[in-house]
């Protein structure tokens, strides 16, 4: 069987790297770029200057402020039209996965056809997208780097999972100048989603030696340098590791997908209109839990990552530490105690159980769970069950 590797082209790191982003959009051929963001990232300095940075090159620039959280098709379909009228002929995304997977879902459909409702699953589209390049403002989704794009049906009030390579950005830029003024719960949040990307492809059927390099780095460097950054968002070198980080699990799980955390954290997004991040961290120890028997050896290296002491312990006491672990670490971090205070109604568990077994990102979670299962794991998530 093939292995396939999936990555931007270029990618550009560093403070103030973001200057750059006028000659790399021109060297895309772009020359009248559309900017989608949010209604507060459009309002602020940070837009202006990339503006200006972008006139400066000779790239005209239109902002698209419709990109909100959990992106939906309504959003696709107002960047669409905005996108035709304004004659653009390449697409830059400004913020973090909401403005990464909005930008991905216009583009998409600009030179696809359809709707974005067409391209559910597994390589659907048929022609590349725009130029596209992904300017970050986040430490946590990587969607500026891979081929996931994670739109909401507001019919079905389901999360569609997008995975196709040609909606991978040209180019991304990751300047931690730009990441500094993330809120303390979005610095949390938007790391944990991190995290969890890194574990969930440490631990699917589809790692190999490439993702277990990225996957086991960025979780050394995330329980090192998130508690850094969430204590005190100005101290950039916390900053700019975690910009490394989210990077290298981004790489992990663009090859080798996720796993239950994600199938059923889009489900919560979904229905709740919840922020992706929090759910993940809410989630992922009970997941954790569950997926423990399907390697145990994968969760002690994690714990060994983490620096959780495993020493003395048998291979099935140092998974279970592990399990513990990310549940402290996630509470340092401020996160949500359970699905309860979030807001999760119990009556809904079955469907969004039917919801998420059907979610692409459940094909390569490491072991099996039935609908009672994970109707069983939403339990435990909104009781705060974990230890019991």
């Amino acid at each position: 069987m093939s292995t396939y590797y999936f990555l931007p082209t270029r990618n550009v790191f560093g403070q103030n790297s973001v200057e750059e982003v006028g000659e790399l959009m021109k060297s895309l051929g772009g020359s009248r770029a559309m900017i989608v963001t949010d209604d507060f990232l459009s309002k602020s300095p940070m837009t202006a200057r990339i503006q200006s940075i972008l006139e400066q090159s000779g790239v005209q620039s239109h902002v698209f402020a419709g990109a909100e959280p959990n992106p939906k098709d309504t959003n696709v379909e107002a960047g669409l039209r905005f996108y035709q009228e304004h004659g653009c002929d390449s697409i830059i995304s400004l913020g973090g996965g909401s403005s990464h997977d909005c930008a991905k879902g216009i583009g998409l459909v600009a030179t696809n056809g359809g709707t974005i409702h067409d391209y559910e699953g597994v390589d659907r589209a048929h022609t590349a997208l725009p130029p596209l390049l992904a300017i970050n403002t986040t430490a946590g989704t990587a969607s500026e780097i891979t081929r996931f794009c994670i739109i909401t049906d507001t019919q079905r009030k389901v999360k569609m999972c997008i995975v196709d390579w040609r909606v991978t950005p040209s180019v991304a830029v990751n300047d931690p100048e730009l990441m500094k003024g993330m809120p303390v719960s979005l610095t949390a949040a938007t790391g944990m989603d991190a995290l969890t990307h890194a574990i969930e492809a440490y631990v699917s059927t589809n790692a190999n030696a490439l993702t277990d390099a990225a996957a086991i780095k960025a979780i050394d460097m995330i329980g090192h340098y998130l508690p850094k950054a969430v204590a005190n968002g100005e101290y950039m070198r916390a900053r700019d590791e975690m910009a490394y980080a989210q990077y290298l699990a981004g790489i992990a799980f663009n090859n080798a997908s996720l796993g239950y955390v994600h199938a059923m954290a889009h489900q919560l997004g979904g229905f709740y209109d919840l922020p992706h991040g929090v759910c993940n961290a809410v989630l992922l120890p009970y997941v954790c839990k569950f997926n423990i028997i399907g390697n145990f050896n994968r969760f002690v290296d994690i714990a060994k990552a983490m620096n959780m002491n495993v020493d003395g312990l048998s291979t099935s006491d140092a998974a279970e530490l592990c399990i513990r672990g990310l549940k402290r670490f996630s509470d340092y971090l401020g996160i949500a105690p359970n699905l309860a205070v979030l807001g999760a109604r119990p009556e809904d568990f079955g469907i969004m159980a039917e919801n998420a077994m059907k979610d692409a990102c459940a094909v390569t979670n490491p072991r099996k769970a039935t609908k009672q299962q994970i109707i069983e794991i939403y339990q435990q998530a909104y009781d705060g069950t974990l230890l019991k």
